[in-house]
C-alpha cells in the first residue's frame, strides 16, 4: 500500500550564528516534529574561498544526537568529552549528547587553506527519557564503510543508518532510524519502504523528484503519513535525497535552543547549567 504524502515543506533560511544560515525544512511552521525526527539542516553547496575562516564556535547540546551526513567537503568534529574525528565526502558522523556537552564542528583548517566544494545535513534525533542522561559518545564512518542498497545502473545511494538488502551500517544508536543518502540520475525510480506506523521523511537536497505521484524540489521536505509503506521516488532531473525512517518515540517533546529534552523545566535547566559553567569548556 503506497504511503500518502501528508505535506510537502519548503526549507528556509535560518541563521544559527551570526557567520552561518541553513536551510531548515524540519521544524516548520506546518509540521513541527515527526518523532525522533526533530530537526533537519543543510548547508550549500557553496564553494569555500581559499584562506577562509569559518566554524561553528563551541556549544551545549544535551538529550540526543546531532547527525551530520557530509555530501562534499571535509568537516571536523571536537567536544569537551574527549572525542574529535574529520569526515569526508559520503561520510557521517553521529554524536550523541547524552547528559550534555560543549562542541565545535566546521570545515577542517586543511579545507579552509586550500578552499573547496561544502554541502552537508544535519539532523537531529531524538533519544528515549531513558538514555537521555547516558554518557556522551561519539562515531563516525567514511563513505567506503556506508553500504550501497537499492543498486542499479545511475543510483549512488548509501545506507547510513540501520539494516536494508541484508546490509547494515556500523552506525549504532538508541533509536533504531533507517537512513538512506545518495544520488539517482533522471528518469531512474527507486522503491523505498518505511514500516507502517513509523514516521517516515524524504528531503531533496538536489535536483526535482516525484514521490508517489508528487512532485517536490530542492529543499522541499516530505512527510508521510504514517499508514502504507510504499515510496516510490522518481527522479525528474538528477536529484539527490536523504530518506528517514524508523520507530517512534511516544514520548513527550521540548525542543528549544540546542537541547531537546521531555519537559520545558528539563529545557531551563540546560540553559541555567550552560549559564553556570555545568557544561565545562571546550577551546577550539
Amino acid at each position: 500500500m503506497k504511503k500518502n504524502i501528508a505535506h510537502v515543506l519548503t526549507g528556509r533560511a535560518k541563521q544559527i550564528t551570526p557567520e552561518e544560515t541553513v536551510i531548515q525544512p524540519l521544524p516548520h511552521k506546518d509540521f513541527r516534529f515527526a518523532n525522533p525526527f526533530i530537526v533537519i539542516h543543510h548547508i550549500g553547496p557553496e564553494t569555500i574561498a581559499a584562506g577562509s575562516a569559518m566554524r561553528i564556535h563551541p556549544h551545549p547540546h544535551r538529550g540526543f544526537s546531532p547527525v551530520t551526513f557530509m555530501i562534499s567537503g571535509e568537516g571536523y568534529h571536537m567536544d569537551n568529552a574527549g572525542h574529535s574525528g574529520t569526515i569526508t565526502d559520503g561520510g557521517i558522523q553521529w554524536m550523541f549528547a547524552g547528559k550534555g556537552l560543549l562542541h565545535s564542528e566546521g570545515p577542517t583548517k586543511a579545507m579552509l587553506e586550500r578552499g573547496g566544494n561544502w554541502e552537508l545535513i544535519q539532523i537531529w534525533l531524538n533519544v528515549p527519557k531513558a538514555h537521555k542522561w547516558d554518557e556522551p559518545y561519539y562515531q563516525a564512518a567514511t563513505a567506503e564503510q556506508l553500504p550501497f542498497v537499492l543498486e542499479q545502473e545511475g543510483v549512488q545511494l548509501r545506507l547510513a543508518s540501520g539494516e536494508l538488502e541484508g546490509k547494515r551500517s556500523p552506525m549504532k544508536s538508541f533509536t533504531p532510524v533507517t537512513a538512506i543518502v545518495g544520488t539517482i540520475a533522471a528518469g531512474k525510480t527507486v522503491q523505498l519502504t518505511a514500516k507502517p506506523g513509523d514516521p517516515a521523511l524524504l528531503y531533496v537536497f538536489r535536483g526535482e523528484v516525484n514521490v508517489n505521484g508528487t512532485p517536490a524540489a530542492m529543499h522541499q521536505l516530505y512527510v508521510f503519513d504514517t499508514a502504507g509503506d510504499e515510496i516510490a521516488v522518481t527522479a525528474s532531473t538528477d536529484a539527490g535525497i536523504l530518506f528517514l525512517t524508523g520507530e517512534p518515540i511516544n514520548e513527550p517533546i521540548a525542543a528549544k535552543d540546542n537541547f531537546v529534552m521531555n519537559t520545558a523545566e528539563e529545557v531551563e535547566q540546560a540553559l541555567e547549567d550552560y549559564k553556570n559553567g555545568v557544561f565545562g569548556t571546550l577551546q577550539y
